[in-house]
């Protein structure tokens, strides 16, 4: 519930010779998880994130990415609780409608995968976040000709640092909502 963050949607800066790939979003998800009352798990996620991606097959240190998250598409299959999540108590979407993150490099990881330096703003702060990332490696065709790449990313980040402070005490001690955030992301982008 809490902060939705980043993750996103990824929008990736052009390089020289990079393809540029752009979001799925019928084939993607920008989500969330955060421990409520000190037991469970909540998820969520964005129903509207948009990324472009600057990238040559098998070049990971050249991946560029931005990523740009519709706020108020906010997720938790639970009305009351996304409306809540609106508010100045969360996210402040009328106040801030979109959530970024913007690569700034890229670090090959030694068991495979990769990690994408960058910067997530969120409720107006900007903070650098490391996303962890699997994929990219090689793409696919689509039986309609289009060519696609796949890449999972996470992160956790302390919703604190953002200015997402809401929270409640509880009786027997802790608070009703964890300020871990874990950002999921499972993106699939098609070669423009």
């Amino acid at each position: 519930m809490r902060p939705m963050l980043l993750l996103a949607p990824l929008l990736w800066s052009a390089t020289a010779d990079a393809a540029t790939w752009e979001l799925d979003p019928a084939h993607s998800r920008v989500g969330f998880a955060v421990t409520h009352l000190m037991v469970s798990t909540v998820e969520g996620q964005f129903t509207e994130p948009k990324a472009t991606l600057d990238y040559e097959v098998g070049d990971l240190k050249g991946l560029k990415v931005t990523v740009t998250v519709d706020m108020k598409s906010v997720d938790t299959r639970n009305d009351q609780r996304d409306e809540h999540l609106r508010t100045s108590d969360f996210l402040d979407v009328e106040k801030y409608p979109t959530m970024t993150f913007e690569s700034r490099s890229v670090e090959v990881a030694k068991k495979g995968g990769f990690l994408i330096h960058g910067d997530l703003t969120l409720r107006g702060v900007t903070r650098p976040v490391t996303l962890t990332a699997s994929g990219l490696t090689q793409s696919v065709k689509d039986p309609w000709g289009n060519e696609r790449v796949g890449a999972k990313a996470t992160a956790t980040i302390d919703r604190q640092e953002f200015g997402v402070a809401w929270n409640q005490a509880l009786e027997a001690g802790g608070m009703l909502v964890s300020d871990e955030v874990e950002l999921q992301i499972d993106a699939e982008f098609i070669r423009k």
